[in-house]
């Protein structure tokens, strides 16, 4: 089996050498069992959705936990809470044992209440989303980055519709008591089509019946397991009167396509959502890029009260701005620049880059988008554009 590279390796197998424990966290089925099994090919593997593995850690956590051989990947361990605390005893009382305890979970609200309360100071946490295009050509808006459903394209429309119905009926109720899931359903179709928008609460929750709380605390849901991105308006006052409310798109391009019914390259290229669609990608491109350096997130989009927008701005560096604009097109004109200019006259406390982003390679010249605009590929965007180091695999 052709198992592919992802960007984070890197990053986890530094830091099995100078931590005790690694947790890898992000959504079901973003690949991270078969990241860790990769990176450490010769660990010990535990599944704790194994009814048996399960079994044995309530029954004598002890004599399961002296059963693993170290290294040992312990795998969903959200479902065996009481492992924190009997790990961090261990891990205490060698601590110049590194890499001993390599550990997976799914949700993320419960899961870093544990490690909050347990394993503070001794674990490096990292999260792991779909396939960032950089990692995998086969990326696309309408596939997402999923990998069973990149594997699979012809039954992508049947993975995603059973991931939904997982999703919602175990991650979901784990993180919160929500008994109405139809209403939830109904909830992730109607957030779908306000992909790419700023987000507006009570818009949401006028048509469902629920309260404004409500509408909050099942996007908080959705933004603790990976399924969503609220990117936060730029804080820097400019001069301006802001925006302050976020921007709301979800992480994977092909689950807001499935939700939204988009089931083929002809139905997406007509679609009225193909820009608000590719945005979203290019913002999880962002994302992707830098959380699987290490590196913090930091995402912003800007809109002021006089109509100035910009899609995106990525700090890149010290005192360094990129000030993106997404563009579903291969055809760049003039007028795709005037917000990026117009932002970069206003900015003079940073020195910027400013890109007109468009799909797959960078378009032939990059001129006629005005002075200091480039034009540029999603293919291009991860380097220089953002201030990160360009990652290459053999097995790309």
């Amino acid at each position: 089996m052709n198992i592919r590279a992802r960007v984070l390796e890197s990053q986890l197998a530094r830091a099995a050498r100078a931590f005790p424990a690694l947790l890898l966290t992000g959504p079901r089925r973003s690949g991270k069992t078969t990241l860790l099994r990769r990176v450490f090919p010769k660990a010990d593997y535990r599944l704790l959705e194994d009814p048996d593995e399960l079994a044995r850690v309530r029954t004598d956590l002890r004599g399961f936990v002296a059963s693993l051989r170290r290294p040992a990947i312990i795998d969903e361990i959200q479902n065996a809470p009481d492992l924190f605390n009997y790990l961090r005893t261990l891990v205490d009382a060698h601590p110049q044992a590194k890499g001993r305890f390599l550990l997976t979970g799914s949700q993320e609200a419960p899961l870093m209440q544990g490690v909050t309360e347990s394993m503070a100071g001794r674990v490096a946490i990292f999260q792991l989303l779909p396939f960032s295009h950089e990692e995998n050509a086969k990326v696309s808006l309408l596939l997402g980055g999923f990998p069973e459903a990149l594997a699979r394209p012809g039954q992508a429309s049947l993975w995603f519709r059973s991931y939904l119905q997982t999703y919602l009926e175990r991650d979901v109720r784990a993180v919160s008591a929500i008994r109405d899931l139809l209403t939830f359903r109904r909830f992730l179709a109607l957030l779908a089509t306000r992909h790419g928008q700023i987000l507006n609460k009570t818009e949401l929750a006028a048509p469902l019946g629920l309260s404004v709380p409500a509408v909050g605390q099942w996007l908080s849901i959705l933004e603790i397991t990976g399924q969503v991105l609220l990117v936060p308006p730029f804080f820097e006052n400019l001069g301006k009167r802001l925006i302050k409310s976020p921007k709301v798109y979800f992480v994977d391009s092909g689950l807001v396509c499935h939700l939204l019914g988009i089931d083929s390259p002809a139905a997406l290229k007509r679609s009225a959502f193909l820009g608000p669609i590719f945005e979203g990608q290019v913002a999880s491109e962002i994302v992707k890029a830098q959380s699987n350096r290490g590196k913090r997130r930091e995402i912003y989009f800007f809109r002021d009260q006089q109509g100035l927008e910009v899609d995106f701005v990525v700090p890149t560096g010290p005192g360094r701005l990129a000030f993106i604009e997404a563009k579903s097109t291969q055809t760049l004109r003039p007028t795709m620049a005037a917000g990026l200019l117009r932002l970069q006259k206003a900015s003079h406390r940073y020195k910027t880059d400013a890109f007109v982003v468009c799909p797959g390679a960078s378009p032939p010249g990059f001129g006629g988008l005005g002075s200091g605009v480039r034009g540029l590929g999603l293919d291009d965007l991860v380097g220089e554009p953002l201030g990160l180091r360009v990652w290459s695999s053999r097995t790309r």
